[in-house]
């Protein structure tokens, strides 16, 4: 049996335990560019300021994407799953989304054990 959550036009996030949601971000083609998680405030923003937001659990703070290196994620659309549990962000990325300077964060394959990048 379905409900409000799932099939109707309230937006009503199912946060988990530590009040947290997984936000998956790509770009306009489908690329996946990073996976990151939000609490409220966090979803808040993004949705706000058109530029992605997320709740850094090893800083245990707010982290706006791109806050020192300029590279934002400008939202063009969110989208969120059919149980509210997690949350598509398509995005124009501002530069590489990776932190390492790669343009996505799953730079790398996992082939007989061990990791290769891609060319």
């Amino acid at each position: 049996m379905t409900n409000d959550r799932e099939t109707g036009a309230t937006l009503d996030p199912r946060y988990d335990a530590s009040g947290l949601i997984t936000a998956v971000a790509t770009d306009l083609s489908g690329a996946l560019l990073m996976v990151a998680h939000m609490n409220a405030e966090a979803l808040a923003k993004t949705l706000e300021t058109g530029e992605a937001t997320f709740w850094s659990r090893s800083r245990a703070r707010l982290w706006k994407k791109g806050e020192t290196s300029g590279h934002v994620l400008k939202l063009v659309e969110a989208r969120i799953d059919c149980d509210q549990d997690a949350i598509w962000l398509r995005c124009e990325p501002m530069g590489p989304a990776c932190h390492t300077g790669e343009r996505s964060c799953f730079y790398r394959r996992i082939e007989d054990g061990a990791l290769v990048r891609d060319a």
